[in-house]
């Protein structure tokens, strides 16, 4: 996989499910080139190192309105059990599970989106604070806002250059 493309995936595989940012097993085995249930196994194998909040397995219906809400048509086939979801300490679990050259790049990735993710959010909510503090500042000053508003337009606006004539004019 490109680069690019892998952190595209990576960023829309990462769901908000329990109130954690997920990534589920069926799209981790995907992004880890191996089958969701050698996945599984080898977490199983070592299932001491997935604590509840590291790891969970989704309920039918939350596996249901995920499905819904993603409008995927197909999730691999028919399936005997519901995806496990990995939090972010989750899938960094994963690397002292899967141990290839390719597990390391793709977690690598992977913690970065997380990160970047976390960012944004982070950014967000800073702006939608100042947004409000300064909501809570203008109240009842109604109509230095307008002026303010209306001065910025005029600044804005291009001043209207004298048409030219075209063509021979004679006095």
């Amino acid at each position: 996989m490109k680069a690019v493309t892998e952190k595209e995936v990576i960023a829309q595989n990462i769901f908000l499910i329990r109130g954690h940012k997920v990534m589920l097993s069926t799209h981790l085995a995907s992004l880890y080139g191996v089958e969701a249930r050698s996945l599984i196994q080898a977490v199983k194998r070592n299932i001491e190192r997935f604590p509840k909040d590291f790891m969970f397995q989704l309920s039918s219906q939350e596996f249901k309105n995920l499905k819904s809400q993603i409008v995927i048509s197909s999730w691999g086939g028919a399936r005997r059990a519901n995806p496990y979801a990995f939090t972010e300490q989750g899938v960094a679990m994963l690397s002292s599970v899967l141990r290839s050259r390719r597990a390391v790049q793709v977690n690598i990735a992977i913690m970065r989106t997380f990160v970047k993710l976390r960012q944004i959010l982070s950014t967000h909510k800073q702006l939608a604070h100042k947004l409000s503090l300064l909501e809570h500042r203008i109240e009842g000053h109604d109509s230095e806002i307008h002026s303010i508003f209306e001065t910025i337009r005029q600044l804005m606006s291009v001043p209207e250059k004298p048409k030219r004539r075209i063509g021979f004019h004679g006095t």
